[in-house]
């Protein structure tokens, strides 16, 4: 189901586990979608992403050294522009306020199905058509 909006994101995944990474590259390539970038640290996830100019971030909360939280507010206050979905397997109330107010503009609680992830990026396209 590749459409014109597949092309106009460049995602950069970024997730401890090399598993789930590459779960959601094979999830997001099978649909035709850019995956620009990937990275196993939120400090290698600002680098990667800056290197690709990657506008869709799909960032895990919990990861070593700095959070994914600490990742999107970064991203956040350097207005790149970029829409930030957060992926945890915390699927609570706070966490997911947490991540709503460090820039994310939706959460998916792992673990989660292809049709899941693709019903998110699908409205977030929606989103950038209407401006």
């Amino acid at each position: 189901m590749q459409n014109q909006n597949t092309q106009e994101l460049r995602i950069a995944v970024v997730d401890d586990s090399e598993y789930s990474r590459k779960s959601i590259i094979e999830i997001l390539e099978g649909e035709g979608y850019n995956v620009v970038g990937q990275a196993g640290s939120a400090e290698e996830g600002i680098s990667v992403g800056a290197s690709t100019n990657a506008n869709l971030y799909i960032i895990d909360v919990i990861m070593p050294e700095r959070s994914g939280l600490e990742m999107a507010k970064v991203l956040s206050e350097k207005s790149l522009g970029a829409h930030i979905i957060m992926i945890s397997s915390l699927n609570m109330e706070s966490i997911i306020i947490e991540s709503i107010s460090s820039g994310a503009i939706d959460f998916l609680p792992k673990p989660f199905g292809p049709q899941e992830l693709l019903k998110t990026i699908h409205k977030i396209e929606q989103d950038k058509l209407k401006g």
